[in-house]
């Protein structure tokens, strides 16, 4: 791990190396602002693997993404070298078709403690649902940001993370009734208890949603990175700008195609990512908002 080159990836130009709240919302905000949420690997013949170094490479020193256990074991990675107190967890993300949370932890994330107080901190879990600044492990509390009223609840030793969102504006009437837009307000968007997980706990997981075809992931390529107003993301070749409340309550989605020749042209314009391997867009009918 090179700090140094850690930070120019995620362009921290005034880096502070003190493991306070200040440093983790800076390093936050500017991990999901750089590195694209995507899961483009699976669909250009390369294996996505846990092994920290590979991972570091490849999102760092070669600027591509990745999904969620690539971005958030950096991140916590970047974390502990700084002297953060970090733990792992397992969260369970939340199904609407099944409404009901998936049986596996898929989505790894990090509590962290800073004064003796927890924080949840996850840098990759994409489009409308990515937090923006780490949230307080508080039960019940409002915790607004740009993307919505995020809150944490929990029951029994599970906690779920709920989003309060606005109504979605979308000019190209085209995709008006697609369901890629969530027309609901509020969602779940997963859960998890405070069992420490190791890397491990992830591996058969992680082979599982790159091989099955049951996985969202080999259903859908995805790519997808924050702004300072919203997100853009590309699924297959549907390419969305998303503006956070561009009017009061409302948030403004525009949506367009992209033909096939031009795709990986929009992924290194919009995302700064630039593909070793032929990518082959993938989107297949699965259950999948923005």
């Amino acid at each position: 791990m090179n700090l140094t080159e850690y930070f120019a990836r995620i362009g921290y130009k005034e880096p502070s190396h003190k493991a306070d709240l200040k440093t983790l919302t800076e390093l936050h905000e500017h991990h999901i602002r750089s590195i694209p949420f995507e899961n483009l690997s699976i669909h250009c013949g390369e294996k996505i693997t846990l092994d920290l170094e590979t991972i570091y490479n490849k999102l760092v020193r070669n600027k591509r993404g990745g999904w969620c256990c690539e971005n958030n074991l950096l991140f916590s990675w970047v974390l502990k070298e700084m002297g953060y107190d970090i733990t792992r967890l397992g969260s369970r993300v939340y199904d609407n078709l099944k409404d009901d949370y998936n049986p596996q932890e898929s989505h790894l994330i990090a509590k962290v403690m800073i004064d003796g107080k927890p924080y949840i901190a996850d840098v990759s879990f994409g489009v409308s649902s990515q937090i923006w600044q780490p949230l307080e492990l508080i039960s019940g509390k409002d915790q607004p940001q740009l993307p919505g009223i995020f809150r944490l609840v929990e029951d029994k030793g599970v906690w779920v993370l709920q989003k309060t969102g606005r109504k979605p504006h979308v000019p190209n009437e085209s995709f008006a009734g697609s369901s890629l837009v969530n027309k609901s307000l509020s969602k779940k968007i997963y859960c998890f208890t405070m069992a420490p997980r190791n890397i491990d706990h992830f591996e058969q997981t992680c082979n599982f949603l790159q091989t099955s075809p049951e996985s969202l992931f080999t259903n859908k390529s995805l790519c997808s990175l924050q702004t300072t107003t919203g997100f853009r993301a590309v699924i297959g070749w549907t390419y969305c700008e998303v503006t956070y409340n561009y009017q009061e309550g409302v948030d403004l989605i525009d949506v367009s195609t992209v033909p096939d020749e031009e795709v990986e042209k929009v992924l290194e314009e919009k995302f700064g990512v630039v593909l070793e391997n032929k990518l082959v867009p993938v989107n297949n009918k699965a259950c999948y908002n923005i």
